[in-house]
C-alpha cells in the first residue's frame, strides 16, 4: 500500500447486522464502484470476515495498487487501541473479537476500525452537508439513536471510543425506562422504535412503522391528532438533546440523518422551538448555528469509512 499522499483511492466497508457494503472511493470523493450483499450471520464469524475480505480484494484487484487504506464501520463501541468492538447488539458474534487485526491479517494490509455513526459523521463532513465546516455533530435517527462528533475535521472518540452516544442522553428525567439502565433516554422518546411504541400505547395500531405514523398525522380526525402528538414528543425530545449539544459544543452545524427524516416537517418545528427555548447559545447565535438534515443518506457511513485512511493515515 503506497503512502496516503500519493494514493488514488481508498476502500470503505459498512458492516451491519443484516447487510454488508463496500465501496472504492477516489481521493476527491467520487464513488468508483460498490458491492452489497447480506451479512452471513447464520454462518458465523469466519464467513462474515471472509465476505469482507473478498469484497475488499475484488476492489483492490480492479483499481490497482494506488490504495490509501481500508476503513471499516461497524455498530457498537470501538476499542480503538485494541481494534475490537463491544456493546454491539447487532453483531454479537464479533463481540470482544479483534476484528481489525483479523481482517488486516487476511488482507496483508492495515485496517482502520470505526463506529458506524462516527463514520457517517465523517462522511458528511467530507463530501456531505458538513463539507464547509470543520466542526459538527451528527445524530442518526433509526431503530435507535446514535451519533458522531467531528472537531477540527477529525472524529472525537473519547477516552475509550464511546463518545457521541446521544441516544442515551436523558431528555425526560422520569421518562420511559431504557435497556441501558437509565430512564428517559432520547432513543426511548425519539427513535423509530419509540414512535412505534407510542402508536401502540395510543391504540393507533400494532407495530406501525414511523412512516405509517407519519401518514396518519395527515388525517383530520382523532387518529391524526394522536399521531401529531407523537411527532410533537419526538420533536421536543430531540430539541432538548440538541439544546444540550449546542450549549456544550458551540459548533456551527448539527445534522440529523436516518430513516426518520421523511417526517421532518412533523417534528422539526417542535424541535427547533425547544432548542430556542432551552439554549441561550442558540438564541444568540442562530444565524451562525445551523440545525439541518444530512444529505448522504445511507451512503454516509461508506464515505466516512473510506475517508478514514486519508484522515488517520
Amino acid at each position: 500500500m503506497m503512502p496516503v499522499d500519493m494514493a488514488d483511492y481508498s476502500i470503505g466497508v459498512d458492516l451491519g447486522g443484516t447487510n454488508l457494503r463496500a465501496a472504492a472511493i477516489s481521493r476527491e470523493g467520487k464513488m468508483l464502484n460498490k458491492v452489497a450483499g447480506l451479512t452471513n450471520f447464520a454462518e458465523g464469524r469466519e464467513a462474515v470476515l471472509d465476505d469482507i475480505v473478498v469484497a475488499i480484494e475484488s476492489m483492490r484487484e480492479k483499481h490497482g495498487p494506488g490504495l490509501a487504506g481500508i476503513g471499516v464501520g461497524v455498530p457498537g463501541f470501538i476499542r480503538i487501541k485494541e481494534g475490537y468492538l463491544t456493546g454491539s447488539n447487532n453483531l454479537p458474534y464479533l463481540e470482544n473479537f479483534p476484528v481489525r487485526d483479523a481482517i488486516a491479517k487476511r488482507l496483508g494490509t492495515p485496517v482502520i476500525l470505526e463506529n458506524d455513526a462516527n463514520a457517517a459523521a465523517l462522511g458528511e463532513k467530507w463530501i456531505g452537508a458538513g463539507r464547509d465546516v470543520e466542526d459538527l455533530v451528527l445524530l442518526t435517527l433509526g431503530t435507535g439513536i446514535g451519533g458522531g462528533i467531528i472537531e477540527g475535521g477529525r472524529i472525537v472518540r473519547g477516552h475509550l471510543g464511546m463518545a457521541g452516544e446521544f441516544g442515551h442522553v436523558t431528555v425526560i428525567p422520569e421518562g420511559n425506562p431504557c435497556g441501558c439502565g437509565n430512564r428517559g433516554c432520547l432513543e426511548k422518546h425519539a427513535s423509530a422504535t419509540a414512535v412505534t411504541a407510542m402508536a401502540r400505547l395510543m391504540q393507533l395500531g400494532e407495530d406501525l412503522s414511523s412512516k405509517q405514523v407519519a401518514d396518519l398525522a395527515a388525517k383530520d380526525d382523532v387518529v391524526g391528532q394522536k399521531a401529531r402528538a407523537i411527532w410533537q414528543t419526538v420533536g421536543e425530545s430531540l430539541g432538548a438533546a440538541l439544546a444540550m449539544l449546542v450549549n456544550t459544543f458551540n459548533f456551527p452545524l448539527y445534522l440529523l440523518s436516518g430513516g426518520m427524516l421523511p417526517a421532518w416537517d412533523l417534528f422539526a418545528p417542535h424541535m427547533l422551538r425547544v432548542v430556542e427555548e432551552r439554549s441561550f447559545t442558540y438564541r444568540t447565535t442562530k444565524t451562525e448555528t445551523r440545525i439541518a438534515q444530512a444529505t448522504l443518506g445511507n451512503e454516509a457511513g461508506l464515505y466516512g469509512a473510506a475517508y478514514l485512511p486519508w484522515v488517520e493515515g
